[in-house]
Parts: C-alpha cells; sequence; structure tokens
C-alpha cells in the first residue's frame, strides 16, 4: 500500500507514537526487521531486475552488481554488527571525575525521511533505510516519480514487509517531496542535486533538523604520464558508459597529460567498440536515458560548433528510445556548459593537460567533487593526489567500485554533500550518541565548591 500525500501527517503520528513505545529500540527487533527485507529483497529479485529494465533498460548485470547485489551485502554487513555497534560503550573518566565511569550509548533518532533519486532507485531508496533501522528508527521512504516501475515495486515490497507505523512509503513528485519537508523528522536523508539540496537543507533548518546530502557534482578523472593507458581507457570506458553514464560517481571529464591524450583517446574509442559490438543501441547491455527532459538536456551539451569541442567518437542520439550513444569530446571550452554543469549522461569531454600540478590546479578551482580518478603507476604522484586534492572519496587506477563496499562510508564534501552513510558510517548517522557519567556517592572533591580560595591552583594541576 502506497500511503497518499495527504495523510503524510497521520502516518507521522504514527510513526512517532510507534517509536515511542520503544519496540524499535530492541536489537532483536531490528534484526527481525532486517531478515524481513532480506528474504523480501531475495524472493522479489526477478521483480526488481524487470522494473529496473523497464525503467532505464538496465541489464541484469548492471541492475544486480549495483543495486540488488549491494543491497544484499549491506543488510548482511548490518546484521553481522548490530549488536556490537548497538552496545553502549565505556570510555575512560577523567581524573577529575572519580570516582565515576562514563559511557556513551547509542540511540535511535526517531522517524528518519529518506528521498531517493531517479539513477539508482531501488538502491538508494533501500541502502539508507537498512541503516535506519539498523540504528533502530522508524522511516518514511520518497521514491523518484521518474522512475515509476522501481518506484511502485518498491512501495509494494515496503507495504508487504513492514507495518506502516514502522516504514512507510510516500509516492509522488516534487509537490510531495514539499509536503513531507513541511513536517518535522528528526532526521532527512536526500539523494540528488545541489539544487534540491538546497531545499532540503533549508526546510531542515525550520525545525533543526540534522540532515544527510548525498549530491553530486562534476567528478574529474586524471591520466597521468606514467598510467597503464589500455588499463586506465578500458576501466573509464566502462565506468562511464555504466547506466549510461547516469551515475553521481560517474568520471564526469579527463584530465589527461598532453603526451599520453591521442593513444587514451584512440584506446576509450576502441574499448566502446568493443563493449557493444560497434552498436551500442542495439546492445542489450547499454542503458537508456531516464526521460525526454534529460535527453533533451544532453543533446543540449552535444557541440555544436569548435568551441564547444571535436566529437571523436560517438554523438548520434534516438529521440524516439531516448539513446544517446557514448561520446567522447575532445577539448570543449573550459568555459562552456559542458565543462561547469554535471554531465550526468554518456558524454565524456577530455581535455589535455601539460602537467600533475596543472591537473590539481584545475580540480582544486572548481567546487569539490563526490569522486576523484586517478591514473598512474607512480607513487609519489599518487600520494601527491591524495594529499593535494579534496573530494569524497575516488579511486586509483579504477573509477566507481570505491562505492561497492558495504564496509566504506560513502559521502561528499562542500557543493557534492555532508555526511556519510553506508556500514558502520551509516548506523552512526541514523544514531545519537548520548553520553552519560555515572558517579558515585561515596567520595566528593570538596575543592569543586566554593569558597574557592585553594581551587584554583589544586585544579590547574589536575587538569
Amino acid at each position: 500500500m502506497t500511503i497518499p500525500a495527504n495523510t503524510i501527517c497521520g502516518i507521522l503520528q504514527r510513526q512517532r507514537a510507534f517509536f515511542g513505545a520503544g519496540a524499535t529500540r530492541d536489537v532483536a527487533f531490528r534484526a527481525c526487521q532486517l531478515k524481513a527485507l532480506l528474504n523480501a529483497v531475495t524472493t522479489n529479485e526477478a521483480a526488481i531486475l524487470q522494473a529496473l529494465k523497464a525503467d532505464l533498460n538496465k541489464p541484469d548485470f548492471e541492475a544486480y552488481s549495483s543495486e540488488v547485489g549491494l543491497v544484499r551485502a549491506e543488510i548482511k554487513n548490518m546484521l553481522q554488527h548490530l549488536n556490537s555497534w548497538a552496545r553502549p560503550r565505556r570510555m575512560p573518566a577523567h581524573i577529575t571525575q572519580l570516582p565515576a565511569s562514563t559511557w556513551v550509548y547509542p540511540e535511535p533518532y526517531g522517524v528518519a525521511l529518506i528521498i531517493a533519486p531517479w539513477n539508482y532507485p531501488f538502491l538508494l531508496l533501500i541502502a539508507p533505510l537498512i541503516n535506519a533501522i539498523t540504528a533502530g528508527n522508524c522511516a518514511i521512504l520518497k521514491p523518484s516519480e521518474l522512475a515509476p516501475c522501481t518506484s511502485a515495486l518498491s512501495a509494494r515490497l515496503i507495504a508487504e514487509t513492514f507495518a506502516p507505523e514502522f516504514v512507510a512509503v510516500v509516492a509522488g513528485g516534487p509537490e510531495t517531496a514539499q509536503a513531507l519537508l513541511a513536517e518535522k523528522f528528526d532526521i532527512i536523508l536526500y539523494t540528488g542535486n545541489s539544487r534540491v539540496g538546497r531545499i532540503v537543507m533549508q526546510a531542515a533548518a525550520k525545525n533543526l533538523t540534522p540532515v544527510i546530502l548525498e549530491l553530486g557534482g562534476k567528478s574529474p578523472c586524471i591520466v597521468d604520464a606514467e598510467a597503464d593507458i589500455d588499463t586506465a581507457a578500458r576501466r573509464i570506458v566502462w565506468g562511464k558508459c555504466f547506466n549510461a553514464g547516469q551515475v553521481c560517481i560517474a568520471p564526469d571529464y579527463v584530465l589527461a597529460d598532453e603526451r599520453i591524450k591521442p593513444a587514451l583517446l584512440q584506446s576509450m574509442s576502441r574499448h566502446i567498440q568493443q563493449a557493444y559490438n560497434g552498436q551500442p543501441e542495439h546492445s542489450p547491455d547499454y542503458c537508456r536515458i531516464i526521460n525526454t527532459a534529460h535527453f533533451e538536456r544532453l543533446c543540449a551539451l552535444l557541440p555544436h560548433n569548435s568551441r564547444d569541442g571535436t566529437i571523436i567518437a560517438g554523438g548520434e542520439t534516438n529521440a524516439a528510445t531516448r539513446y544517446i550513444a557514448p561520446t567522447l569530446i575532445d577539448e570543449p571550452s573550459p568555459d562552456g556548459a559542458l565543462m561547469h554543469e554535471e554531465v550526468f549522461g554518456p558524454l565524456l569531454p577530455v581535455l589535455a593537460v601539460k602537467s600533475l600540478d596543472e591537473s590539481i590546479a584545475f580540480v582544486n578551482a572548481r567546487p569539490k567533487p563526490l569522486a576523484l580518478y586517478f591514473f598512474s603507476r607512480n607513487r609519489a604522484r599518487q600520494e601527491r593526489i591524495l594529499r593535494e586534492t579534496s573530494s569524497g572519496g575516488g579511486c586509483i587506477n579504477d573509477v566507481l567500485i570505491h562505492f561497492s563496499s558495504p564496509t566504506l562510508p560513502f559521502g561528499g564534501v562542500g557543493e557534492s554533500g555532508m555526511g556519510k552513510y553506508r556500514g558502520r558510517a551509516g548506523f552512526d548517522a541514523f544514531t545519537h550518541e548520548k553520553v552519560f557519567l555515572k558517579r558515585s556517592s561515596l567520595f566528593d572533591i570538596w575543592f569543586r565548591y566554593a569558597p574557592y580560595k585553594h581551587s584554583y591552583k589544586l585544579t590547574k594541576r589536575l587538569m
């Protein structure tokens, strides 16, 4: 059952009552709910793959490896560590507090709001839910209306697995999101673009609600003169073509050392041909753009004159099927829309640089990206990238796959987001750490009380 937007207030009140009754604080209850979700995902695997195919033309390999498989891995990781993460932790007491013991009590926030995007409509709806459940929260989910098949399936799966006073789905478009944001939640996780992220943060600020914002931006890919060119080309092409480039951490542009750039372009062109047998439009392994609006936006980014760059490979489009070929664009203007707007599609600009210094300066002059990729066999240069650039995360000599680990935290920095989730970071993100000191009544420190004639010198020595 999908909850209509006009009953948001009612379901929120019921979730608050359910949370207040204390059931979600029981670790055994949380484990039971996670197991039920794992069973539902496993049972509905074929239907989930079919829905993702209908919405984005995702091949089963991409749909499983980047959505269903990651959800299953996240649940299993949570179940493995739930007891230890949820247990109160004793901390060392300071000498001025003795005799006493100090403790950290992980406690859930309450009712979480999770707003998911359309590009990974199952993973980015369910993975945050897993973290919220593990931490002991109730949750209201807002799936993306732009992926209707996956949204409907997710709503059915959630309704069949959980009581609505524990987890509920509210479907709808922007007006539904606005209605949700008008309510007071205890924590909000939003995945999407920075424009809407600002709206979410503004709404949350009215109630001083903590937020986790998973945004995006232009993730650079730097290819050094000492890189393995063929391996770099194959991995960059794979990362850019995965989900037709509709990935928040996809390589958004390439900065290639001018000495190896011609060879890199040639190798990337060849790997595009090999991956899709020279016909990406007819390949069962290539996705489609989500809707007409995004298709037209991407078409507008294609070069229309020499200032926009030169198409080295691809460039073909089909409006009827929302197909855009994997496209390499050589030397677009750094001031053009292609280099300022997040591409979020299968268009890959490639620019020449003279040195690693120039690459680092180029990246650092722009907003901090969600991911950064660097290809080089030179360890000293690898360390320079790690030391001299800032990003949410990234890879050395690969792309995308840092997100696939259920144990690594994921999140952005600056314009690319705030807060992290996945694994232990996900549990912590949906948890408030309550600190308490337990003091004995058998002994007291006399000099903490007035009059303070001798207290200052004694306290200074102790502290």
